[in-house]
C-alpha cells in the first residue's frame, strides 16, 4: 500500500458512481465529514449538490466540467488499471473511518469488486451503505445490541469461521466458503456477539447503521 494522500482523523466519506439518495450522502457525511470522489463519483456528488474535497482513480470517467470544479492540486491520478478506483481510494486514504456511497446497486460486477475491496488484508475500516443495507467486513470481535427480529447476514469471501451468541441460527462449528456454507438471513433473538476468523461481509438491516457506529466506537 503506498502513503495515503488524503488525511483525516474524523472521517473520510468516498462517493462512486452508482445510485446514491441524498439522504444517504448526507447521513455519510454527517459521520466522515471529508469527501473524495472515486473518478466519476465527482460527477454523481456534483449531481447532489456537493462538490469533493478530493478526486482519486484512473480519471478515465470523471467528466470535463466536474474535473473543472476540482479544487487545485486535488485531482489525484493514478494511472494503473489493476485496481478498481474505489480500492484506489481506500489504499490513498488515512482516516478511522471511512463511509462508502455509490458502489452498489447499479453494475453487479462493480458491486462485487467494491465488496471484494473491503475484506482484503490491508482494508482499513470501511462501513457501506447500499440501499437496503449497512455492509463491512466484520472485525474479529463485534458486539450489536440489535432488536430482536432483525435480519444478520453473515457472508464468507473466503474460507472462515466463527462463533456467536444470539443469532437463532448459531455458526460455532460451522466452515463457511463463498461455494459452501454461507450465513445469510439469519436472525437476531435481541443483542448479538461475533467472534469471526477469516474474511467474513456483515450485512444488517440499513436501519441499524447507528447500531454498528457505535459497536464500532464512534
Amino acid at each position: 500500500m503506498r502513503s495515503a494522500w488524503v488525511r483525516d482523523p474524523r472521517g473520510v466519506t468516498v462517493i462512486g458512481g452508482g445510485a446514491v439518495a441524498s439522504e444517504d450522502l448526507d447521513g455519510a457525511l454527517a459521520v466522515a465529514p471529508l469527501l473524495v470522489a472515486a473518478d466519476g463519483g465527482a460527477d454523481r456528488a456534483h449531481d447532489l449538490g456537493r462538490a469533493p474535497d478530493w478526486v482519486i482513480g484512473d480519471l478515465d470517467s470523471i467528466s470535463d466540467a466536474a474535473r473543472a470544479r476540482v479544487p487545485g492540486g486535488r485531482l489525484l491520478e493514478v494511472a494503473e488499471q489493476d485496481s478498481t478506483d474505489f480500492a484506489k481510494c481506500l489504499g490513498r486514504i488515512d482516516a478511522p473511518l471511512i463511509m462508502a456511497v455509490g458502489f452498489a446497486g447499479l453494475r453487479l460486477d462493480h458491486t462485487l469488486a467494491a465488496l471484494t475491496a473491503l475484506v482484503q488484508p490491508e482494508a482499513p475500516r470501511v462501513v457501506m451503505l447500499a440501499s437496503e443495507d449497512v455492509i463491512l467486513a466484520c472485525p474479529a470481535r463485534i458486539d450489536l445490541p440489535l432488536p430482536a427480529g432483525t435480519r444478520v447476514s453473515l457472508f464468507p469471501m473466503g474460507p472462515a469461521r466463527g462463533t456467536s451468541r444470539g443469532l437463532e441460527w448459531p455458526i460455532d462449528g460451522i466452515e463457511m466458503t463463498p461455494g459452501g456454507r454461507v450465513g445469510t438471513s439469519n436472525r437476531a433473538l435481541g443483542p448479538v456477539s461475533l467472534r469471526i476468523e477469516g474474511p467474513m461481509l456483515l450485512m444488517l438491516p440499513r436501519d441499524c447503521l447507528g447500531v454498528v457506529l457505535g459497536a464500532l466506537g464512534r
